[in-house]
């Protein structure tokens, strides 16, 4: 191995490290990268273990924003979504000048379909861009929210009125009978 490449990477191991990844208990780290790298590569036990050292950190440091994030996008990964809102509402609230935490917050509403609250915070993520790559991610994710909302994907929005339109169909092709099950009057 090269010698200068060496004390780099020795120079870069000794610094210190920023609040957030110093907030990340050390036993979650290598984890937290695996998560980075490919959510799917994650087992069970695995994700069990990374939220719990999450926990953690979060009980030890509740006001960096940013932790929560990562608790959040690792909650996502485990399919908690209703606690991965609960923690990314958090860290928008601690930061709301935070870039990630709304990134996150609005690709989180992204993949639930609920793109208005999406764009929202899509928005303000673009807004507090401080590089081109942030400016990049917030621009493609908007680009992803529009192509929901063109396409009627919203969560009550076209894709109710397809939902009614078969359920008309059925009734139609009954001669008008619904069974109990169907009758949206029931």
């Amino acid at each position: 191995m090269d010698t200068d490449l060496m004390t780099s990477e020795q120079g870069a191991l000794a610094a210190p490290l920023p609040t957030t990844l110093a907030a990340i208990p050390e036993t979650a780290r290598g984890l937290v990268f695996r998560m980075f790298v490919d959510p799917h590569a994650l087992e069970k036990n695995d994700r069990t273990e990374l939220l719990a050292r999450l926990r953690d950190g979060i009980a030890a440091h509740p006001e960096i924003a940013e932790l929560r994030v990562v608790f959040g996008m690792a909650l996502c990964v485990d399919l908690e979504v209703q606690e991965a809102i609960e923690q990314l509402q958090h860290a928008v609230r601690l930061d709301p000048d935070s870039f990630i935490a709304h990134l996150k917050m609005g690709e989180l509403w992204m993949r639930l379909r609920v793109c208005r609250k999406a764009e929202e915070h899509t928005r303000r993520a673009a807004a507090l861009a401080r590089n081109l790559a942030q400016a990049e991610l917030s621009r493609r994710q908007g680009a992803a929210i529009r192509t929901l909302l063109r396409d009627g994907v919203e969560r009550g929005g076209h894709g109710a009125v397809s939902g009614l339109r078969g359920l008309l169909r059925r009734l139609w092709s009954r001669g008008g009978a619904l069974s109990p099950a169907e009758d949206p009057g029931r």
